[in-house]
């Protein structure tokens, strides 16, 4: 990264860390589209696999390769304590000690007159710990979170909730250094959707889905199959970070885009898990991709994880959201297509991946 001094105070030019996940999938897309509308700044990537690297490069000869990764936390603090946007996407959830280095290289780097802005990504799996506790996975539940009626309650979640001991490490680290360290958590729901990076464009949970049906002709439900979830596609999920990211550059530095309660929720539709699978199966028999009728297997959550890995078991969790906190403060509106629109690629795009 450039000197502190040679950075422009008034953001028309930005350093900025993305900090691991430009070959991933999120963070493959929201870099398409800031190289494109803001090629005037400097981005500079953390990426571990050579493949990626060359990947990246080929595709954006301006951007600068960082070689590294979630554990090379020295380098990660380092990078947070110059960078003037740091965008967290790999792992981020759930990756301590990378958290932990970027709160303490910005906080470190940075001053109220040259603040760090750090957009974090988390996700909805925090709301699973429900079905953990009680046991009952698969079962409809009528409980739906909104980021900003029960943020209070979100924000103070146990630590042993998926997520919650990374989210509360980036609120925390908000709080303590509100001048110095503007923080925002962006917690997508089910992502779904091509994704326009240079590597990964794929997502897991609902592709997972498609792909085990496909390769077993079964649909499998978890519990009854009623559990509920919200969606969101990528391409909404980076509009959303893009609308973070324009606030940096506008200084909006005030609450409540920031802070110790800067979560935000990411979705535009809900599903029941147990009617995708059905519609997956009905669409793949209709395309022909399958030679007959599937039929329907009952997993328990263990089950669904020893037979199509961890993506699996979101099958059998409820996780209602509401995006409130994006909508009322950024007017933020979604823009991709529905899942339901969505799934008749999503199928093609499996088929074509497991032949």
């Amino acid at each position: 990264m450039t000197p502190c001094q040679n950075l422009s105070v008034d953001f028309s030019h930005v350093d900025i860390l993305h900090s691991t996940g430009a070959s991933g999938y999120i963070g493959g897309d929201i870099l398409s589209v800031l190289v494109e509308n803001y090629p005037e700044n400097t981005y500079r990537l953390l990426v571990r696999s050579p493949q990626s690297q060359s990947q990246i490069s080929t595709k954006y000869p301006s951007v600068i390769i960082v070689p590294g990764g979630l554990d090379d936390i020295e380098l990660i603090r380092h990078e947070s304590s110059n960078a003037d946007v740091i965008i967290h996407t790999a792992d981020a959830a759930d990756h301590l000690a990378a958290a932990q280095a970027i709160a303490k290289g910005a906080i470190e780097g940075h001053s109220p007159d040259r603040p760090a802005y750090w957009l974090h990504t988390s996700g909805a799996g925090i709301f699973s710990s429900f079905e953990d506790e009680t046991n009952t996975y698969g079962k409809r539940s009528e409980v739906t979170w909104d980021d900003l009626r029960d943020i209070q309650r979100i924000i103070s979640f146990p630590d042993h909730a998926f997520h919650r001991i990374v989210d509360k490490t980036v609120l925390n680290a908000a709080a303590s250094s509100p001048d110095v360290l503007k923080a925002a958590i962006i917690s997508p729901t089910t992502v779904y959707g091509r994704g326009r990076g240079p590597c990964s464009q794929r997502s897991r949970q609902v592709y997972e889905m498609a792909k085990f049906i496909l390769s077993q002709n079964r649909i499998p439900k978890i519990g009854n199959g009623e559990a509920i979830g919200s969606n969101v596609h990528v391409h909404s999920v980076t509009a959303l970070f893009i609308q973070l990211f324009d606030a940096t550059l506008e200084r909006q530095d005030k609450d409540p885009l920031w802070g110790s309660d800067a979560y935000y929720l990411a979705e535009e539709g809900e599903h029941c898990w147990g009617e995708v699978a059905d519609t997956i199966g009905k669409i793949a028999l209709e395309k022909g991709y399958l030679s007959s009728t599937p039929t329907g297997i009952l997993l328990d959550k263990d089950t669904a994880f020893e037979l199509a890995g961890f993506e699996a078991t979101s099958w059998g969790n409820n996780m209602r959201c509401r995006a409130s906190r994006a909508r009322s403060f950024l007017q933020w509106q979604p823009i991709g297509k529905s899942l339901e629109e969505e799934l008749p690629e999503i199928v093609d795009t499996e088929y074509n991946r497991f032949k």
